[in-house]
């Protein structure tokens, strides 16, 4: 059964920093390219980044220079850090493999940024 599950959230101020954690289990993480996403309830989700087996990144314009996708393959885990956080950056951050597997979306963790 795969699993991922989300943490890293929580609430900071406009300016400031949080590292969100995917944590995989029930595959084999290393063969697979993981992309990041946010959703705001009811809404459809948005890309922000993706990272391949290999290393290769992609940063969605609207967090490039902000935000870095990273990958520990020994730990079975995607890194978003997110830096100089906007108050638009507030929503539910989930990761999901690509392409997505519409079974391995996990409960996500919050970010909120206040002003």
């Amino acid at each position: 059964q795969v699993q991922l599950v989300e943490s890293g959230g929580g609430f900071v101020q406009a300016g400031g920093s949080l590292r969100l954690s995917c944590t995989v289990s029930g595959i084999i993480f290393g063969d697979n390219d993981w992309a990041c996403y946010r959703q705001a309830p009811g809404k459809q989700s948005k890309f922000i980044a993706r990272i391949s087996a290999s290393g290769s990144r992609i940063h969605d314009v609207s967090v490039k220079g902000r935000f870095t996708i990273s990958r520990d393959n020994a730990k079975n885990t995607v890194y978003l850090q997110m830096n100089s956080l906007k108050t638009c950056d507030t929503d539910v951050y989930y990761c999901n493999t690509i392409p997505n597997h519409q079974d391995y979306w996990g409960q996500g963790t919050q970010v909120t940024v206040s002003s």
